[in-house]
């Protein structure tokens, strides 16, 4: 209990809120690490996923590629890129984006897939070309699946984050290495009520933006069955 006390204490300090070191600093960090991660992630396995999903085609590539990326541990390849990329966001980049593509993979593909063939085969039928029935027609009722996979993959990279500062003096993980070296464990405590408290905020966040996506695709789908 002191030490939660301890951690209370040190966040609510607005003097550890201030510099390039303090907690105010090492969040925006967090958040650009995040954001990046997770934008180059998607513009890798969202068009694959969407190519997938429409053709109809792939699944079993798409199973091994989620199942292998899921198994592999996100520490083991932060040691290994570390080792041949040295010190700075090289290693955690790569790591992180390999442990963020599947979920995105998964959730365009299965978004995708899971659409009536009726409803794209109808909208052929009338006219359109193969990309106005991807953006068009599929993107739209596919909407709710994509973003809950891109909700469970910031979830992933918020709180997997922290291991950059393993190899870089970056993010809020840098007061739990700082707290392990230091034995300071209110620091450490600190340091991961900051980064549970930025996945809940990311939750609520897109947790909203999925059901509103949710609340567009119904007038989507009962029009495309009509």
């Amino acid at each position: 209990m002191n030490y939660f006390l301890s951690a209370l204490k040190w966040l609510t300090d607005s003097a550890n809120w201030r510099g390039p070191s303090g907690i105010g600093a090492r969040l925006l960090e967090h958040v650009i690490l995040t954001l990046g991660v997770v934008g180059i992630a998607a513009a890798i396995a969202l068009p694959i996923g969407i190519v997938v999903g429409h053709t109809r085609r792939g699944a079993g590539f798409v199973g091994a590629v989620v199942g292998s990326a899921r198994s592999i541990p996100t520490l083991g390849l932060l040691t290994i890129f570390g080792l041949i990329f040295g010190i700075g966001l090289d290693a955690p980049i790569i790591a992180l984006v390999i442990l963020a593509i599947p979920s995105l993979l998964a959730g365009a593909y299965s978004g995708i897939q899971a659409i009536d063939p009726a409803v794209p085969a109808a909208a052929t039928a009338i006219g359109m070309s193969p990309a106005q029935v991807v953006f068009r027609v599929e993107l739209p009722l596919a909407l709710p699946v994509i973003v809950g996979g891109l909700r469970a993959t910031v979830l992933q990279v918020v709180s997997t984050a922290t291991l950059a500062a393993y190899v870089a003096d970056w993010g809020l993980g840098r007061f739990l290495f700082a707290g392990l070296r230091s034995h300071n464990y209110p620091l450490m405590l600190g340091g991961s009520l900051a980064v549970i408290a930025l996945a809940i905020v990311c939750e609520l966040l897109l947790s909203a933006l999925q059901r509103a996506t949710v609340r567009r695709a119904a007038p989507a789908h009962t029009a495309s069955k009509e």
